[in-house]
């Protein structure tokens, strides 16, 4: 079993790399393009610049040259360039927002921005003159700058997706494996107590008022209701019964003759009834697995506290032992199916426990408090009415 634990987590981190390899690729990638396109787009405008160039320093071009410099520039029609002379007056301007190019301060102030982004060219003409031409990205390769971000984003959002619902179908069928456990134990379980209750008939005519066949009768009907329990697991429990504080009188006249009277066990009820729906057989079972934890715990000796309290609306069930406490890390695992502190623990009561107060009468179980040496607290919170 651990070495398939350690397998399955092996490939759960090999999967984890693999995902996270895909997306810094893609991410990456994407970064290269752009700085591409970035490159192609300088490149582009140097050209650009060139025949601007050209075109000032001859006088008179062969209409072949002009066709093809006119070419040239008109080719640009994403790059947004702004031409100043060296007194910074606007000589050229293209593929500016239509508003800042009747503005001729907002364009100056365009040229400046741009020049924070790419260097100017200048042109040197003759005569000591000069033009500068002032650049930047074109509105694709802007948008483009944020999509390895954004695609990145979504991969990753895409993956803890798809993480999220695998855990919740190997919840789901969790949940089923432990519901077929529990309603094939309560089957098991019947074929015997059958038998049992036949036998303790049988006694009962031989020796009707004896105390021993009281008792067993008594644990008879305690396996009855055992049985019923696990019966339940899975299916939707009708909470029918009200009177919270009779049940938890119930568990603890059953409990306290049948543990260790090395174990101080009490209990502290409130003196008015709470009245709460909730499901008498399986409340009792999690009261009974709260307190079998804590005798454990305590190995045979030691105090035990159940104590029924209202607060903000709540009905509070505490179970406090004095054990020997939980670590850090045992306390964060011990609602987990199949962990257990016990060698020959299945690691079952707790986990059905919680399923019980969370998804059947929609409250909440925890360690309120847990100390190694000292002991734990176990809190159960049902809201009221």
């Amino acid at each position: 079993m651990l070495r398939k634990s350690i397998f399955a987590r092996l490939n759960n981190w090999i999967i984890f790399t693999l995902m996270t390899i895909v997306v810094l690729t893609i991410v990456i990638a994407s970064t290269i393009l752009i700085n591409f396109l970035r490159k192609e787009e300088v490149k582009r405008v140097d050209i650009l610049v060139s025949a601007l160039k050209f075109q000032q320093e001859v006088e008179s071009p062969n209409l072949e040259v002009q066709a093809l410099l006119l070419q040239i520039y008109s080719s640009n029609t994403t790059i947004p360039l702004i031409i100043l002379d060296k007194n910074d007056q606007i000589i050229e301007h293209k593929n500016i927002p239509q508003d800042i190019g009747d503005n001729p301060e907002e364009i100056k102030a365009l040229a400046n921005k741009m020049a924070k982004s790419y260097v100017p060219i200048e042109i040197e003409l003759v005569k000591g003159n000069k033009q500068i031409v002032f650049y930047d990205n074109s509105p694709l390769l802007n948008n483009l700058q944020y999509s390895p971000f954004i695609l990145g984003f979504f991969i990753l959002c895409y993956f803890l997706f798809s993480f999220w619902f695998l855990r919740t179908i190997k919840k789901t069928d969790e949940g089923y494996l432990w519901a077929g456990l529990a309603k094939e134990t309560a089957h098991q379980i019947g074929t015997p107590l059958s038998s049992m209750i036949g036998w303790m008939e049988i006694m009962k005519l031989d020796t009707p008022d004896s105390e021993g066949v009281h008792e067993i009768e008594k644990d008879i009907e305690r396996l009855r209701t055992i049985s019923e329990r696990f019966s339940k697991i899975g299916s939707i429990p009708e909470l029918n019964d009200m009177n919270f504080n009779e049940t938890i009188q119930e568990n603890y006249d059953y409990l306290k003759t049948r543990i260790s009277r090395k174990i101080n066990f009490g209990l502290h009820l409130p003196n008015y009834n709470i009245l709460v729906p909730h499901n008498k057989i399986l409340m009792s079972w999690v009261i009974e697995n709260l307190v079998k934890n804590a005798v454990d715990a305590m190995k045979g000796e030691g105090s035990i506290s159940m104590s029924v309290f209202e607060r903000n609306k709540n009905i509070l069930i505490e179970v406090q032992d004095t054990g020997s406490g939980m670590t850090k890390q045992q306390a964060r695992n011990a609602f987990k199916p199949g962990y257990s502190t016990k060698k020959r623990g299945w690691g079952l009561g707790l986990s059905l426990a919680k399923r019980v107060i969370q998804e059947y009468h929609n409250g909440d179980i925890k360690i309120a408090q847990t100390e190694v040496g000292k002991g734990t607290t176990f809190r159960i919170t049902i809201k009221k009415g």
